[in-house]
């Protein structure tokens, strides 16, 4: 006779469970959208904080690395407000697009009308029962992922964007400010409409106070009608003790010409996974990224990219640098439907080791079913070049400065995926900056 086996719960995942339970009734929406709470639960609940046992989180074991689950952050006040923003920003430059700022992943301002632009907080979508909310977490490739999962069951805070083609190019900055007195967590919802024909530039940063351990679980969902244009930039600057997974999933309409960049530098610990998913022919994407790593900080990019139909190009390049005893991970994933013929895709990831210690985990992969295809992936690993940086340094360049010069070409290329020139002029500053203080 046998019996049920119980898997043993982590601190965390207890203090997780016992949180939805009291809180469930509470949160904002209808009797649907609270059905929809408890099935994500559920789903966290039966696998709990994925671990290594699960393949796509093989390198970062989050139920080990998430040792507890801090209390939620409280709503801040005006002062705290105009503290933490003004302390808090990824960018050098600030750039003239409207921002939505959120705080400790409170929505605290919006801007000024835009004209074919419509933003409504999430809470106030959730709880008006507005149509758009049934939109949230439509694509089927990403809602099997445990995190995810984890922050719909939660999700509250956050906001709707909806992009006409009357908004002509527009521009929107997603601004993601943290800092408190104690440890806290935090899970943003934002999800992003761009209508077919419409066009949008898309920046989210996310930066926060050092010293301080808080965990963010933050979602930001992209999706394209046919023929819509959009150049979506992140940047994490977290704080240096913070723990932030973070999830960017897109669907794209036909026709559509759609780049993303990711510049990572901050975080004691981050995961950010893109879910990609191709429901239109015709569509062009480039995705990109550039993580700076130093110290003990761990940093992993995951890519599932669907080209589930015929007649798309996507191109995928990122870059990591590490240094001292820093750890980087980054898997990609190209899956090819079996009726989507004429696919065109391919993946590269490369890494650049400045100290005997760092480590760099690759694993690019290719799911292919249809025959009448073109993909490749690669992945490269090593140092810097001792002749290039020989001559340099023959032409009187400090060790240090040579290695900098170095370093920004290597990291080049992907950077020339960011469309607008005021915030590619921005990241290269960052790039600079962290440089600068390695010496």
């Amino acid at each position: 006779m046998g019996a049920d086996v119980k898997p043993l719960r982590t601190a965390a995942e207890t203090a997780l469970i016992a949180r939805f339970q009291a809180a469930a009734n509470s949160l904002p929406g209808d009797s649907a959208t609270g059905r929809r709470r408890t099935e994500a639960f559920d789903r966290f609940e039966k696998t709990g904080l994925p671990t290594r046992r699960i393949e796509e989180f093989h390198y970062t074991d989050l139920r080990a690395l998430l040792r507890d689950a801090p209390e939620p952050a409280a709503r801040p006040d005006a002062a705290a407000v105009a503290t933490v923003l003004a302390r808090n920003a990824a960018f050098p430059a600030p750039l003239a697009i409207p921002s939505l700022d959120f705080v400790n992943g409170y929505l605290v301002s919006q801007p000024p009308a835009i004209a074919g632009v419509d933003i409504v907080a999430l809470d106030a979508a959730l709880a008006a029962g507005d149509a758009l909310t049934s939109r949230l977490g439509a694509l089927e490739l990403a809602q099997d992922n445990p995190m995810l999962a984890l922050n719909t069951a939660f999700m509250a805070e956050g906001a709707i964007v909806r992009v006409s083609k009357e908004a002509g190019d527009a521009g929107l900055q997603l601004r993601f400010a943290n800092a408190a007195d104690a440890p806290f967590s935090s899970a943003p919802r934002v999800l992003v409409i761009v209508d077919d024909g419409a066009s949008l530039d898309l920046v989210e940063t996310h930066a926060g106070a050092n010293g301080l351990a808080y965990q963010v679980n933050a979602v930001v969902e992209i999706i394209a009608g046919d023929g819509a244009r959009v150049n979506h930039t992140r940047i994490n600057a977290e704080g240096d003790a913070a723990q932030a997974v973070s999830t960017l999933s897109v669907s794209l309409g036909a026709d559509v010409r759609f780049s993303s960049f990711g510049l990572t530098t901050g975080s004691a610990m981050s995961r950010h996974q893109i879910f990609l998913g191709c429901a239109g022919e015709g569509a062009d994407i480039t995705i990109g990224g550039a993580t700076m790593l130093r110290g003990r900080q761990f940093a992993d990019t995951t890519l599932t990219l669907d080209h589930a139909v015929p007649n798309c190009n996507s191109r995928e390049l990122f870059k990591t640098v590490l240094d001292d005893e820093s750890t980087g991970v980054f898997q990609g994933k190209i899956i090819v439907r079996q009726h989507a013929q004429k696919t065109d895709g391919r993946m590269m990831s490369a890494a650049l080791l400045l100290a005997e210690n760092a480590t760099m985990n690759n694993k690019p992969e290719l799911e292919i079913f249809a025959d009448d295809v073109q993909c490749a992936h690669g992945a490269t690993c090593g140092q810097l070049d001792d002749d290039l940086l020989f001559y340099l340094m023959a032409r009187g360049l400090p060790r240090k400065q040579a290695e900098a010069l170095m370093v920004e070409a290597f990291l080049g290329e992907p950077l020339e995926f960011v469309a607008r020139e005021d915030v590619r002029d921005n990241l290269v500053a960052l790039v600079e900056g962290w440089l600068a203080a390695r010496g």
